[in-house]
């Protein structure tokens, strides 16, 4: 199991007719830290004419958005579609306007509120995150420097490592790479090597 979500909090500001719009982005896990977010950018923003927004979360599959006070269509439906676009989840949007003054028409507002979404989108990145497994690898010393490239050539992890009468890893890999990988780990030690499932994280690859 994997998906993509923003790796970090960003914002990204432009002008267009002399409207002033804010496009920020945040990581979001429910749908509780979603509208907290809103809420929280609305507040810093009290005196903007709108406050935009769409979300859309992985828990109970929830997607929000809003227009708030915009034309029917042409801003919280852009912005959820800029996510979309770029298939990301567990990411909330908010495109503040300040209005300058000229109206910029429904063809207007939706490429503006597209390109707030889309700047911040870029200003925030994109991580893949993908279910994987945390292992303890215990092994013979002689089998060090082999083991190490086997966990490199699966895009595994090294999280820990220590040395008393045997080498005990730490380490973390997708888990569908996981039955390949201690089949790969028990031919290269001759059955000698010892693996303890530690349980499943998600992580950003």
């Amino acid at each position: 199991m994997s998906f993509k979500t923003v790796k970090k909090e960003a914002s990204a500001e432009f002008v267009e007719k002399r409207s002033r719009f804010i496009g920020y982005i945040r990581p979001v896990r429910t749908e509780a830290e979603a509208v907290a977010f809103v809420n929280e950018i609305r507040a810093a923003h009290r005196d903007a004419t709108h406050n935009c927004y769409a979300y859309t979360v992985r828990e109970n599959n929830m997607t929000r958005y809003s227009d708030d006070g915009e034309p029917h269509g042409t801003a919280g439906l852009p912005i959820l579609e800029v996510l979309r676009g770029a298939e990301l989840c567990d990411a909330a949007v908010v495109v503040t306007r300040y209005f300058g003054g000229t109206l910029l028409g429904t063809g207007g507002l939706v490429r503006a509120y597209t390109r707030g979404a889309q700047e911040a989108v870029a200003a925030g990145g994109i991580a893949e995150i993908a279910e994987c497994a945390r292992l303890r690898l215990l092994f013979e010393y002689s089998y060090f420097e082999r083991v190490k490239l086997l966990l490199e050539r699966e895009g595994g992890v090294l999280l820990d490592q220590q040395f008393s009468d045997r080498v005990a890893l730490e380490v973390r890999l997708r888990s569908e790479r996981r039955e390949r990988f201690e089949a790969a780990l028990v031919d290269l030690s001759f059955g000698s090597a010892e693996v303890q499932f530690l349980g499943t994280v998600l992580a950003a690859e």
